[in-house]
């Protein structure tokens, strides 16, 4: 499948992956694929951060590669790593062949040297094992690499990734520089966790996603579950948009919208009411100090 030839084309094949976009995200990835750019997403949790790279593979006919980072990610989970007992297994299929190399050998280090000239064998690609950033790039087939929640790791990994935006390659020791087959179009996610470094924000395309508006949170719940009562979805969207204007732990998010309005629906409802909104209140807030803080204005919520 091409690239997209217009912000209308990318918006147009998004929603065709079951991705409702805004303007700014239909913009974004319209230049993002044109440019040949990253684009670093930042934004609360829950408002579609992942579920674009996800759509945008779909919309752009590419294998979507993810590597989701936490603390303590380093090069060798994220790029690649040696296998060493598939090396090893080598080595003893080959021990008649080493004997015959050591051979006239008179010392250690001139038996070492010989060993050393034939590292060549042992370190080449059919031993080494691709983590998600060099399959991205070796792929025969063209990726999306979605890096999700750069802010959880480390500072230092930041550094690492700088090589792969910057040039599609990374550099491995032993066998130099490997380039993209394809480019990938790469997506990076950041929930805000801790600010990013300069140095990586100037190799992205920046887009910032918030929760979305009403009519645009309606109309995902629409399309994503056709069956909820019209009524129903409308006040489903419309409590949720008053919880996250309250002060708590963590706000409703695209997902908890979703998961509370198929509850609903299972439970036969037509309309929210106050004991329903009491009943199912746990889908939608996930920490008890947020229940007990919204539980005075169940009405409030329940009211269309």
């Amino acid at each position: 499948m091409n690239g997209f030839s217009s912000i209308t084309e990318a918006s147009a094949r998004l929603e065709a992956a079951q991705y409702l976009p805004s303007k700014d995200i239909s913009t974004a990835a319209f230049l993002m694929d044109r440019l040949e750019k990253p684009v670093l997403i930042e934004g609360p949790a829950g408002v579609g951060k992942t579920e674009f790279a996800r759509a945008l593979a779909t919309s752009l006919g590419r294998e979507l590669v993810r590597l989701q980072c936490y603390e303590g990610l380093d090069e060798s989970k994220a790029l690649y790593e040696w296998e060493y007992a598939k090396q090893l297994l080598y080595t003893q299929l080959l021990k008649d062949k080493m004997g015959e190399l050591l051979v006239g050998t008179g010392s250690l280090q001139e038996a070492a040297e010989r060993i050393s000239q034939s590292d060549a064998v042992f370190f080449s690609r059919r031993f080494l094992l691709p983590r998600p950033v060099l399959a991205a790039l070796l792929s025969e087939k063209p990726t999306v690499l979605l890096i999700d929640e750069i802010d959880k790791a480390d500072p230092e990994f930041e550094a690492f990734l700088l090589e792969v935006l910057a040039d599609n390659a990374v550099t491995v020791p032993e066998l130099g520089t490997l380039t993209a087959v394809h480019p990938p179009r790469v997506v990076l996610t950041s929930n805000n966790a801790r600010e990013l470094s300069d140095a990586l924000k100037r190799r992205c395309l920046h887009l910032f996603i918030d929760f979305p508006a009403r009519e645009r949170e309606l109309a995902i719940v629409r399309a994503r579950l056709p069956q909820v009562p019209a009524q129903l979805a409308e006040q489903v969207v419309t409590a949720v948009g008053k919880l996250r204007r309250m002060e708590l732990k963590k706000a409703p998010s695209i997902a908890e919208t979703l998961d509370w309005a198929q509850a609903l629906v299972l439970l036969n409802a037509d309309t929210l009411s106050a004991e329903l909104v009491a009943q199912t209140l746990n889908l939608v807030l996930k920490h008890e100090a947020d229940v007990e803080k919204a539980k005075p204005v169940l009405h409030a919520l329940a009211s269309p």
